[in-house]
């Protein structure tokens, strides 16, 4: 256990010892702390509750796109250093290494939603001292119950569209690719919803981006098509395994040395 400990630090290692994973963090603390200094500047009746939320708004966007670009370099960015073969030559299974890859690759989202969150928390209570906000045009919810629900939603997408480009990195074994696509789900999401709508498809209930965005059962437990967050949570486990199963079978399967 304690090779495999040493196996995920020397992967977060090749993530942290980047300049451009620290750029990425700086850029994102910083888009954190500006959009709540940004609202006061608009008007000083938003609460720090609702500063808060919007920044991790915009400050969550920014961080599926930095934890998609460092899961496309995971694996793909082996191939095309050359040091995958570096790498399968020393004593640990491929299936162990494939782990601690993905674990590197869990931890730095955790550590930008965290960033993210503590940054756009300071900034709203310092410069943000209005009162009421969204959880008041919304019965039932209280503003931390909200909040909290709110940032696990976004979280979940986050978590699914990381895991799917890290399947997509060690199938393709194409940092560029892997972003693409993943960036395509992320930006077209809404748009292939508006589309493809279970009222109108009855497969649509079981597409990938029309159970995304679980934010939507906040507003009512009903969902389009009568889904509801249990049958979402559900689609999107089944798809979690599927990326997990097709990225192990690809890389512990197939000739990676050649």
């Amino acid at each position: 256990m304690a090779d495999f400990f040493k196996l995920v630090h020397n992967e977060n290692l090749k993530i942290y010892i980047r300049i451009r994973t620290w750029v990425m963090l700086v850029i994102l603390a910083f888009i954190s702390a500006i959009v709540p200094v940004l609202i006061y500047l608009a008007s000083d009746e938003v609460s720090a509750w609702d500063g808060m939320l919007l920044s991790a708004s915009v400050s969550f966007f920014l961080n599926i796109i930095f934890t998609v670009v460092v899961a496309a370099d995971s694996i793909a960015g082996e191939f095309s250093a050359g040091t995958i073969k570096l790498l399968l030559i020393r004593p640990w299974s491929r299936s162990k290494l494939l782990i601690s890859k993905y674990l590197s690759v869990v931890l730095f989202s955790l550590v930008g939603t965290v960033l993210l969150i503590v940054m756009g928390s300071i900034f709203s209570l310092l410069f943000l001292r209005g009162t009421g906000g969204i959880t008041e045009m919304l019965p039932g919810w209280s503003v931390e119950g909200y909040t909290t629900a709110n940032l696990l939603s976004r979280y979940a997408d986050l978590f699914i569209i990381c895991t799917f480009a890290f399947m997509l990195s060690a199938v393709f074994r194409s940092g560029g690719l892997t972003i693409g696509l993943s960036l395509f789900i992320l930006f077209m999401q809404n748009t292939l919803s508006l589309f493809f709508t279970p009222e109108r498809y009855g497969w649509a209930k079981y597409a990938l981006f029309n159970n995304m965005g679980l934010s939507q059962y906040m507003l009512s437990p009903i969902g389009p098509g009568g889904m509801t967050l249990g049958f979402s949570i559900s689609v999107l486990a089944v798809y979690y395994v599927l990326f997990i199963a097709i990225c192990w079978i690809v890389f512990v399967k197939r000739d990676v040395t050649a």
